[in-house]
Formats: structure tokens, sequence, C-alpha cells
């Protein structure tokens, strides 16, 4: 297959995750995949011990700050297991041992995730849980009580599964905020400095699978326990860069290449919000003038830019509308084993253009079956 070819067919790639790359940063890694230029090998077979990839790390490291705006007193880790493993190395540095309870938001499928691995350490509050209302909506600010004695507040910025995304800043200042930023991390500006721990698996918006960045105020682990592993000591981590063992090279250097494409080519992340937005408006109007026959399933003023969740009318209609966008070369378009339905990803790599493309293509697929669709539902949430 030409390059050319797999980059149409990426290009069109609406995966819940491993996520579309830049095209530019494929062509990158197409080319280290045969020799690194600096170095005349490939990417593959370079030491993680060699001064290369050390000077890698530390720029990676610079550049998340830099797209952040952190100050040096934010360290940042390029960790293994995903965001799973921090489920439960996150609280084995700050709830084990205490006795006011740590606080977590239930907001979706995957911060219902973090809950027993969370309990396993210590007490656990859940300020609020979405599961009455079938995690169709995120809580308004009267409806949370955060405690000021919690160890730590915990949430998920962007529920991937079911497409529900906060916009703006929970909890209280005067307690450590963690926050799950796996889906929509690097994708648009925040109040970053705000949160004493952000966390995101790279295989969404900036990297292939292999890879986890942690970035943690150094201040937060004063009073991490002395009897944690190594490998899941976040100071054992600081203090060797992320080389405490073998990492992942290769997923670490294209997270490298994705911060110098949002940096030099985007020109930073209010730009890449820009057009994450555009995209995001664009489905979601194909949503909104279906007259129902595409529902989404988050309430309008939760609705996330990165994952986009809906149903059709019937189960069939759902089965036939993704088999036909997949001859249409459209990938990914299947929602979460979990509750079904579609689910269109549109992560930082993804073009306006094939947004654009999905849309007609969904405005196509209505007009031919609705005529044979009776009682479709007007409107959405």
């Amino acid at each position: 297959m030409s390059l050319l070819h797999s980059n149409l067919l990426n290009g069109l790639n609406f995966s819940g995750g491993p996520g579309v790359l830049p095209e530019s940063v494929l062509q990158q890694v197409q080319d280290s995949i045969l020799a690194v230029p600096e170095v005349g090998l490939s990417i593959l077979g370079i030491s993680h011990r060699s001064d290369w990839f050390a000077t890698v790390v530390a720029e990676l490291e610079d550049n998340v700050r830099q797209l952040l705006k952190l100050p040096k007193n934010y360290h940042v880790l390029f960790l293994q297991g995903g965001a799973t493993q921090q489920f439960s190395m996150l609280p084995m540095a700050l709830l084990a041992g205490k006795t006011h309870p740590a606080e977590y938001l239930h907001t979706g499928y995957w911060s219902g995730k973090a809950l027993p691995e969370a309990r396993r350490e210590g007490p656990v509050r859940v300020v609020w849980s979405g599961e009455s209302c079938g995690f169709g909506r995120l809580p308004a600010d009267e409806e949370l009580d955060f405690h000021a004695d919690a160890p730590y507040i915990h949430y998920v910025s962007n529920e991937t599964v079911e497409g529900l995304q906060f916009h703006r800043v929970l909890g209280r200042d005067d307690v450590p905020r963690i926050c799950d930023m796996s889906s929509d991390f690097l994708s648009a500006p925040g109040d970053f400095e705000r949160f004493s721990m952000i966390y995101a698996h790279a295989q969404k918006n900036i990297g292939p699978a292999g890879v986890t960045v942690v970035v943690v105020k150094e201040e937060l682990l004063k009073d991490t326990p002395d009897n944690l592993p190594g490998f899941l000591d976040y100071r054992t981590q600081i203090e060797t860069h992320s080389i405490y063992n073998t990492p992942p090279v290769f997923s670490i250097y294209v997270v490298l290449l994705v911060t110098r494409w949002l940096r030099d080519q985007i020109g930073g992340l209010a730009a890449m919000d820009a057009i994450n937005t555009r995209k995001a408006e664009t489905l979601y109007q194909a949503l909104d003038e279906s007259n129902g026959f595409y529902a989404g399933k988050a309430a309008r003023a939760d609705r996330s830019k990165m994952n986009v969740s809906f149903n059709l009318p019937t189960p069939a209609l759902e089965a036939e509308f993704i088999a036909s966008a997949l001859a249409a070369g459209f990938s990914g378009l299947a929602g979460h084993r979990s509750i079904g339905g579609i689910r269109a990803s549109l992560y930082n790599g993804l073009e306006l253009s094939a947004v654009e493309k999905l849309a007609d293509f969904m405005a196509n697929f209505r007009s031919h079956h609705l005529p044979l669709v009776a009682g479709v539902g007007k409107g959405n949430h």
C-alpha cells in the first residue's frame, strides 16, 4: 500500500483509539522506521540509554510544559500501563493510610473504572454519579459538594464512551485536583496550573499506544509513602526522567513529533481548539438538522468536542450505517461495546475535511432511509 493511499484511509479514521495521527507526523514516523535523521539508526533499534533519547525526553518534557503553560515545579513523566495503571498508582501514592475519603466523580464508563482501584487503597466518596440518568449529562455546580479535608478530588475531563466533556474546572482550589484527560489532552488551552496532577494515555490525541503522560506538581508528592515499588513511585520516575526501566522509545518519539506539530504547524493549543471546535460544530449540526434520525446521547451543554455519540432509530439501521460507512472508507464508527450505537471521535489529528465528508455521508444515508422509517423522534437533548 502506498503512503498516499495509506494516508487517505488514515484520514477517515474516526476510531475512539488509537486515534488518527497528523499526516506530516506519519511521514516522519515512516522515515524514522528506516533511520532517524540525527542518528542513522531505525527508531526501533535506538537504545533508551543513548544520549539522543535523553534529549528526546528532555525536549518532550519542555514541550508539554510550554503547551500547557506550566512552570518548572511541574514534572512531566512518560509512563507505561495506560491510564488504567494510574487508577491504581495515584491512590497508592496519595490515599493509602488516609482517614478522610478521596472524592471522585462518576460521570461515565472510564471514571467508573477508576473507583474500585481507588477503594483498594483507602476511603472514597462519590461526590456525584450520573448512573441514574444513564450518563446522559454532567453535574451542575450546585449539585456538587466538595469537602476541604479530602486528600484529593478526581474526575475525568472527557468521557470517551458517552461523549460528555466538562467545559470548566471542578473542585476546590485548596484540595489537590487530579484529572484524567486521556481523550482531550492537548486539544485546547486551559487553566492547567489549577491541577495538581493530569494524566493521559497517548493513543487519542498525542500519539500511539504504549505511553501515558503524567504531569504532576512537585508539592503533591511530599507525603508519598516510602514503601512503594520503585516502578510505581512517581518520585523514582521523576529522578530517572521516566527511564527507570526500558521505556517505549518509539511511542515517546512519536509523541515528541506530535508536540512539535502542535507547536510549529498548528500554532499552539488555542489554534488547535479552534480547529476542533469547527469539527465538532460540523458534526453536531448534522445531528441537530436530522430531525431526530441521528439522536445524540449527551445533553447539549455537556457535548464533547472529541467524541460524538449518537443513535439511529433502530439497531438494524445502526448496523447498516456502520457497514455502509465502512464501505465508503470511514473507519471506527461503531460505538463502544458497553453502550453500542455510533461514535465518531474527532481527535487532534483528524482533519476538518474528513468530518465534512462524514456529515455529507450522514445526510445522504438519512435521505435514502428516512422514507422507510416510521415514528422517528423529534430533536435531540
